[in-house]
């Protein structure tokens, strides 16, 4: 029989570690933002990370002591991590989901397995919801580190049932080729291979900014630069499981990124399906039977690329105009998605079309280059049959920003001015303005909301809401979402 007693052990060897009498090791972290004392005995067989770091450090100073610089890890965070190598002790209270995240980065980078592997877990256990919401940022740190095998399991599982959660986010662009080229590969990725191919297209361009804006005025050589780029993307493209509408409106216009023979090929099989071809087929994507589930409700899909659960708790809580927010758990509301522009489009007349006659419902915008979340809640109904443009009068509607990434607080803004809450704008000009909440607006003169910078938030003396929701005013966005809210029975 063995006698354990680990926790007198750890407090007194965390009270070796806040002991400065006896320490030989200084570690400086983040532009020497602050200086930790140690002992290199208890580094070196807590961490082989460290013991490389001391190893490669053969001469101490005139006091015997050795420097360490950490660059990369926060003061906050390197706290932690040495409270845990002393005394195996981590504090994960009143600490939010992206903390422990890059806690868990920092004490994979020092080869604190144990510890990793932990955080690891307790990230999928309790903050899904976190990481979906900031899924793109999540898959493309895991993957490009490929060192946490859970994570990269557990947004594989995702990813292929949920891919607009990376093609849609504001910074899909700045994929790297090896993911991109990992989801193409997928032959149960669940998105239409017309979509792929457009976000591929996209992926490319992006890649070379100077190619030009106008098709219609690319060289040979702009064509040879996106096909070099798209290189290993094009083989994982299902071309022969394309409709003839698509290959015309799509494919064609780039056939020059495309091998001759492949193309030959594409046009041959569309005149005749049964006849042989010299290219690989690749078989179609799979229809995908078994859901897994996205939402603590049972949804098979998720119910939003912008938001989160918390974000949806915080906006039923103002809309009952409870002084708490809601649990994530305790929803009275469903958020039914009408419109997402990455799926229907970012013309300002679309919302007109799709929207009409729906009462109750949340406008959400993401802004672009920011971590902004604006959005507008409306009460009554779009209408898009106006000739002149009809103000709405309603106490209940606001407007808000949303805690997300830097931004630390959530914003609410009520109607002040019920008289005009917002505005059914006349059929004339719906081909320019979309969601109208006087002081909060989507705008667009080039009929695509994430073209230009006319989105506008106004505050002055004479606004109708109670308080600005941003700094700025003119700004685009990357995507928008519109959501019905329907009280659950």
């Amino acid at each position: 029989m063995a006698l354990k007693f680990f926790d007198k052990l750890s407090q007194n060897f965390i009270e070796l570690l806040n002991d400065k009498d006896d320490y030989n090791v200084i570690i400086e972290v983040k532009n020497m933002e602050k200086s930790f004392t140690a002992h290199s005995n208890i580094l070196k067989h807590r961490s082989s990370y460290f013991r490389r770091k001391l190893e490669n450090i053969p001469h101490p100073n005139e006091n015997n002591i050795k420097t360490i610089t950490e660059s990369s890890i926060s003061a906050q965070i390197f706290e932690i991590i040495l409270k845990y190598i002393y005394g195996g002790i981590v504090n994960l209270e009143n600490v939010d989901a992206r903390f422990i995240f890059d806690l868990m980065l920092a004490t994979n980078e020092i080869e604190l397995e144990e510890l990793t592997n932990k955080l690891e877990t307790h990230l999928i256990d309790t903050k899904t919801s976190w990481l979906k919401s900031h899924f793109s940022f999540v898959y493309r740190t895991i993957f490009s580190k490929n060192d946490f095998e859970k994570l990269e399991n557990y947004c594989n599982d995702i990813v292929a049932k949920y891919p607009y959660l990376i093609f849609d986010s504001d910074d899909f662009t700045s994929l790297s080729e090896s993911a991109l080229v990992s989801l193409l590969k997928r032959d149960d990725l669940q998105m239409k291979e017309i979509k792929i191919w457009d976000y591929v297209i996209k992926w490319g361009i992006s890649q070379n900014p100077v190619l030009p804006a106008n098709l219609d005025e690319w060289s040979k050589e702009n064509f040879l630069t996106l096909k070099t780029i798209l290189q290993q993307c094009l083989p994982y493209i299902r071309y022969f499981h394309l409709s003839g509408d698509e290959v015309l409106d799509s494919i064609r216009p780039y056939k020059r990124i495309l091998d001759k023979q492949l193309w030959k090929d594409i046009d041959q099989h569309l005149l005749s399906p049964k006849r042989p071809v010299k290219s690989i087929i690749l078989p179609a994507r799979t229809v995908l039977v078994t859901e897994l589930p996205f939402r603590a409700d049972g949804s098979k899909e998720p119910f939003s690329t912008i938001i989160s659960e918390e974000h949806a708790a915080e906006i039923s809580s103002w809309i009952d105009r409870k002084a708490t927010i809601y649990s994530t758990t305790n929803i009275p509301y469903k958020f039914e998605l009408i419109l997402r522009g990455s799926r229907d489009g970012f013309a300002p007349q679309t919302f007109w079309d799709i929207c009409h006659g729906h009462a109750g419902t949340v406008v959400i915008a993401k802004v672009k280059g920011t971590d902004e979340i604006l959005g507008g809640y409306n009460p009554l109904a779009w209408d898009n049959s106006n000739i002149n443009n009809k103000s709405m009068k309603t106490k209940d509607s606001f407007i808000f920003s949303l805690k997300n990434g830097n931004i630390q607080n959530s914003i609410l803004s009520r109607v002040k001015n019920s008289n005009t809450s917002f505005i059914n704008i006349r059929k004339n000009d719906q081909k320019v303005l979309g969601p109208y909440f006087v002081d909060f607006f989507m705008r667009s003169f080039n009929s695509n909301f994430t073209l230009d910078n006319t989105c506008c938030f106004r505050h002055n003396d004479g606004c109708h809401y109670e308080k600005p929701i941003r700094t700025t005013s003119d700004f685009s966005i990357v995507n928008y979402e519109v959501f019905k809210i329907i009280r659950k029975s």
